[in-house]
């Protein structure tokens, strides 16, 4: 890939991995309930997710998703439908590192599987693979385009938890925490509404 398009590339990929999204607003609650340490695998997930997605896609899916009206919508309900129950799960969670055994944070698993159903994660995965994936050399510009959204998704998904744990003594009050675990989920329903006006 020659520099000039590398540069762009990174550049697009650090504001695109850095900008709120659900991604960022999962993992930065994370951190506050949870800790740094134990959201360590939602940050990993979330970076090697969605750097194997956007391969996949540059690579093999995103021609049959861009003619396929059937999947593209079945992706965008089906990502919007569980979206907005994380961000109820985020809205109502109880304590920090709340007790009783149910509330955890994201596996790995379960944070690279979420990519695949994330709207946001998908709009990007085109239009990255649409701009910088070359007809002439599809595997070699997509591994490119992977392993920077691997830099970009693990300085972001890290910075957001990171966020989230330097929130965690100010959110000790339990009405500060229950503002804040409302005002996450909010700000992820009203991205999945957004997602459906634009």
């Amino acid at each position: 890939m020659p520099p000039d398009m590398l540069l762009s590339l990174f550049t697009i990929a650090m504001a695109s991995a850095w900008t709120p999204g659900p991604n960022n607003a999962l993992v930065a609650a994370s951190g506050v309930n949870f800790g740094l340490r134990r959201s360590l695998p939602h940050v990993a997930g979330i970076a090697l997710g969605f750097s194997f997605m956007i391969l996949m896609v540059g690579f093999f899916l995103g021609e049959l998703f861009r003619q396929s009206l059937m999947l593209r919508e079945a992706l965008r309900w089906g990502g919007a439908a569980l979206l907005l129950w994380v961000s109820w799960k985020i809205a109502t969670a109880g304590g920090l590192g709340a007790g009783g055994g149910r509330a955890r944070p994201f596996t790995f698993t379960e944070a690279a599987a979420f990519q695949w159903i994330n709207p946001k994660a998908w709009v990007m995965a085109l239009a990255i693979s649409a701009q910088f994936v070359r007809a002439e050399a599809p595997m070699v510009s997509a591994l490119w385009v992977a392993l920077v959204f691997i830099a970009a998704g693990f300085t972001s998904a890290f910075g957001w938890a990171a966020a989230g744990l330097a929130l965690r003594r100010w959110l000790g009050d339990p009405l500060r925490l229950r503002i804040f675990n409302i005002t996450m989920g909010a700000t992820i329903a009203l991205g999945v509404v957004w997602l459906f006006v634009e």
